[in-house]
């Protein structure tokens, strides 16, 4: 009786939302493979935003650079299945696009969002197209693609001429050891951090989040992905939704980085795919734009969440 009664209490706890010292809520939802951890920041009357991580196997916590904008809306993020805070099974099946979206959509739900805005970055903004193509997109009001992967062929495509473009000596060690599959080797990941330095992080964070106790998770990252960002070799290497992207029936904006790895040149040809989307350039920086441009990066998501909303409630007034 006391092991059943100490299991009723622990379910409550994981499953029942709590409010934070700065009024956010935030609790575990369990979705298909275990509990997932969430938050949601702000209580503006506009509509909410749910952000999507990047990855596959990174966290959310640098979108708490977004709590600014509670204000205006509730800002929500959450960790996806196997990282950060969330739960983090070992069943290798789980780390799949479609479980990706039924988590996606097992949220949605338990936090009636009924009308809301998405918005996701790199690998996060896959999984935002992949659930707008598989659920349709009733009842989300926009979404915004940052720094999107939409297609591993055109992404390795600019990969390989960002590389192109490092020193000889830096290729070479790359190509060396992709080659001998030692992409583990202390020699590859330094030649790894040029590409980085260039074309991820480029600087330093203007605005730094608190990721204290939500580590990323690399087996995710690999499996689905790769050793590294411009290598891709798990169960996302055939990945494409750029021949579906003109379907999508909301607003949509397109945002990426001066120098980012999700080239400016191939996110305006998706841009071009979907009539009446926009396409913002944020300069100076790479892939990590929010954390090195966040005033920048919060005004372009300010102004264009602002302005689907008026186009949306003039539409209702006439």
């Amino acid at each position: 009786m006391k092991n059943l009664i100490f299991f009723i209490l622990l379910f409550l706890l994981i499953t029942s939302p709590t409010l934070s010292a700065d009024n956010s809520k935030q609790g575990f939802i369990n979705v298909p493979g275990g509990p997932v951890w969430y938050k949601v920041s702000g209580n503006g009357e506009g509509l909410p935003l749910l952000a999507l991580h990047g990855g596959p196997g990174s966290t959310s916590c640098t979108y708490s650079l977004l709590d600014p904008l509670g204000d205006q809306r509730s800002i929500i993020r959450y960790d996806q299945l196997g990282s950060g805070r969330s739960g983090r099974p070992d069943d290798l099946s789980l780390w799949k696009v479609d479980r990706f979206v039924e988590e996606l959509d097992v949220i949605r739900k338990k936090l009636k969002l009924e009308k809301f805005h998405l918005l996701g970055h790199s690998w996060g903004a896959a999984l935002a197209g992949a659930y707008l193509l598989e659920k349709g997109t009733k009842g989300v009001a926009s979404v915004i693609f940052s720094s999107p992967l939409l297609s591993t062929p055109l992404w390795i495509e600019d990969a390989n001429y960002l590389r192109s473009q490092l020193p000889q000596g830096i290729q070479d060690t790359l190509n060396f050891h992709e080659m001998a599959n030692t992409t583990d080797s202390d020699e590859y990941r330094d030649a790894t951090r040029v590409f980085y330095d260039r074309h991820l992080t480029r600087g330093e964070a203007k605005e730094k989040a608190e990721c204290d106790g939500a580590p990323w998770n690399q087996v995710i990252y690999e499996y689905m992905w790769g050793p590294t960002e411009f290598h891709a070799t798990g169960n996302l290497v055939d990945f494409d939704l750029s021949h579906r992207l003109h379907t999508i029936d909301i607003p949509v904006l397109f945002l990426t980085g001066e120098f980012d790895e999700a080239r400016p040149e191939t996110i305006s040809k998706f841009h071009k795919m979907i009539p009446g989307s926009e396409f913002i350039v944020i300069g100076g920086v790479a892939h990590a734009s929010l954390s090195r441009a966040p005033d920048n990066y919060r005004r372009i998501l300010e102004n264009f969440l602002d302005k689907v909303e008026k186009n949306n409630s003039m539409s209702r007034s006439q």
